[in-house]
């Protein structure tokens, strides 16, 4: 037998404006995501170019380091070797 009666538990929904809020709601989460991209993105480049702009690479760095410990080194050496004694002697 057919009732005419309705669910009294349930409440009307505008699907259409549901879906609508949906759709729109999907569509500003991708923009967002898209935008966070796009910032992250132009963050790693700026830091990019910004590590290229110094004069020396970190190798290059740490060999002129060695090279001036070496020469610094030979010139003590040789000031040494070549050191006066107070009678005015020279040493080596």
């Amino acid at each position: 037998m057919m009732t005419n009666q309705k669910n009294t538990g349930s409440f009307p929904i505008n699907r259409k404006l549901l879906g609508a809020g949906l759709l729109l709601g999907g569509v500003g989460a991708a923009a967002g995501l898209l935008g966070t991209v796009l910032i992250g993105v132009a963050l790693a480049t700026a830091g990019r170019s910004w590590v290229q702009q110094f004069e020396t690479s970190p190798t290059e760095r740490a060999a002129r380091a060695l090279q001036q410990a070496r020469a610094a080194s030979q010139a003590g050496m040789d000031a040494w070797r070549t050191a006066s004694t107070p009678d005015g002697a020279q040493v080596g």
